[in-house]
């Protein structure tokens, strides 16, 4: 039966840290204290070698040595003399003798009158030397320096401390030095367990591979994530965003760390982004895009930054708008489909009482006033969005009883718009400005609010019929979009505001329509301009490139 071990966890970053910081220390601390007995050594013997050469030079130069040394018996004056320095200084010999080596002083009485052991070479020329030599008291470091007696080498005075008293000093450092040594690596082994416990917990307990896997792996899901994402730090400052989110919100690369409010992104989604509270779903526009924001802030003891997702609803909110247009659609026709059931049994009433001749005329003259407006359409648009849009839009305001007219400068030749121009933004930008302009008509001549974005401002009588001209005209390289109406219109301190989103005169969750008409038009490199109408009431101007050069140079 085999069995196997299971496999080790490896050290976390911060174990591994701490293990290679403590013998880091370690070895710091035993190479300074390594080095400090080495220069303890060296200076002790230093000292030691200028000690025994001040008190070497002091004897031969005393009056009284040479005074003795003229004497028959030399030894008798100089050994209390040479042993009494000694004792004083602290030296562990003072050898004096004649110009042949031979000892007239010693620490061991017993080794008066014998040889000495050293050198005496340089001396007997003059010289004042030192050396390390192994005499009669065992290794020692000694200075050698001649007495002088005019002019004349009369002896030489030895003076020296042993190896073993100098190694004794320098053992005594050596344990202070220890202790200090040891306490530095424990203060430095506290202090990097301490750094190291800190960095534990901000590292999880993971170790190098585990965070580099999880390097990795961040990276590879920011810029897999199809949705925008967005880090600010607590001074509101960018500190990650993936690719979605820079193309959402129109920025160029390098925006990490910039703060939001230098952003140039709109008001409104900058106070979105920058507030302390959780938002949750807001909508929110850009120049090319409506985007979906919710923000979290991240807090852990202390405000340290916003987390903020962003989500791509252009598309939906075209899609919502062409839903909203064929239900419009599917509206008017059922609305027509019960007016031509009522026609119908008109017709057939008249026949059934025997008036063939009224029951023809109404029936020509109903067909007559339907087909007027569809052929006036088709022979001025011959794009089959528009021309769909409008028939559509005038049956929907045929039943808000809103008279939807064609101008008679209206023409669309058939391949004047250029395949790169979006249909949807077509739908979206024509059906926004024609629904807005009749439920303004609407509502200035019942009185009745709409449930259009623009404010009614009428001051002056209502007109006698709601009508809605359309223009709708592509030459000079451009497509014309033309829209206005005989309703109240729009106040000069309004003339801006209209096509932010959100503002709106009909309660919350409007005013979206105007907002969208100028972000498709700047889309595609147009522009929107909101002037007075002929009719008193508002005109909707919008002008796209047909030209791909112009559309860029417009972006």
């Amino acid at each position: 039966m085999r069995f196997t071990l299971p496999r080790t966890r490896p050290r976390s970053l911060a174990g591994q840290l701490f293990a290679m910081q403590v013998v880091l220390v370690a070895a710091v601390v035993a190479g300074c204290a390594f080095f400090a007995y080495v220069s303890g050594s060296s200076q002790a013997k230093e000292t030691a070698t200028r000690q025994v050469r001040t008190a070497a030079l002091a004897i031969a130069g005393s009056p009284s040595v040479r005074e003795a040394i003229r004497t028959p018996d030399p030894s008798a004056v100089l050994q209390p003399y040479a042993e009494q320095v000694r004792k004083d200084t602290g030296i562990a010999f003072v050898t004096i003798m004649d110009p042949h080596r031979v000892r007239w002083t010693h620490p061991d009485a017993g080794q008066i009158g014998a040889t000495f052991l050293g050198h005496t070479a340089r001396a007997l020329r003059g010289e004042t030397f030192s050396e390390t030599y192994t005499g009669t008291l065992g290794p020692s470091i000694r200075v050698v320096t001649p007495i002088r007696d005019g002019g004349r080498i009369v002896g030489l005075v030895s003076a020296g401390i042993t190896v073993e008293r100098v190694s004794s000093q320098v053992r005594a450092q050596l344990g202070a030095l220890g202790l200090a040594a040891g306490a530095a690596l424990a203060l430095g082994g506290l202090g990097t367990y301490v750094i190291n416990a800190r960095l534990r917990r901000h590292t999880h307990g993971m170790n190098a591979s585990e965070l580099s896997r999880m390097h990795d792996y961040h990276e590879a899901t920011l810029h897999a994530v199809r949705e925008g994402l967005l880090m600010l730090d607590g001074q509101r400052r960018i500190a990650l965003i993936n690719d979605a989110g820079r193309e959402l919100l129109g920025l160029a690369p390098g925006t990490v760390g910039r703060r939001v409010a230098e952003l140039d992104l709109p008001a409104p989604l900058t106070g979105a982004l920058l507030a302390s509270e959780e938002r949750v779903d807001e909508v929110h526009l850009t120049a090319d895009r409506v985007i979906v924001v919710n923000t979290r802030p991240v807090v852990g003891g202390e405000r340290r930054g916003t987390v903020v997702t962003l989500r791509d609803h252009t598309e939906l909110q075209a899609l919502s708008g062409e839903l909203d247009s064929e239900r419009g659609f599917t509206q008017a026709l059922r609305s027509q489909a019960h007016e031509a059931a009522n026609r119908l049994h008109t017709v057939v009433s008249l026949i059934e009482l025997g008036r063939e001749q009224e029951a023809v005329g109404f029936a020509t003259a109903e067909l007559e006033l339907a087909q007027v407006l569809t052929d006036r359409v088709v022979g001025a648009v011959a794009e089959p969005v528009l021309a769909a849009l409008l028939l559509g839009k005038a049956a929907q305001a045929n039943e808000r009883g809103v008279e939807l007219v064609l101008a008679d400068d209206s023409l669309i030749d058939d391949g004047a718009l250029p395949a790169t121009l979006p249909q949807r933004d077509l739908v979206t930008i024509l059906g926004n400005l024609i629904d807005n302009a009749v439920d303004a008509a609407s509502e200035a001549v019942t009185g009745t609010p709409g449930t259009g974005g623009v404010p009614v401002q009428r001051t002056g009588p209502r007109p006698a019929r709601a009508r809605v001209t359309v223009t709708a005209l592509a030459g000079d390289g451009e497509l014309l979009l033309r829209v206005a109406d005989n309703g109240a219109g729009v106040g000069p301190a309004d003339a801006a505001e209209v096509f932010r989103r959100g503002w709106s005169t009909h309660g919350a969750g409007r005013g979206l329509g105007l907002a969208l008409v100028r972000q498709a038009a700047h889309r595609n490199g147009g522009a929107v301009v909101l002037e007075q109408g002929p009719d008193g009431g508002a005109e909707f101007t919008v002008r796209l490139p047909l030209d791909s050069a112009q559309k860029e140079a417009a972006l």
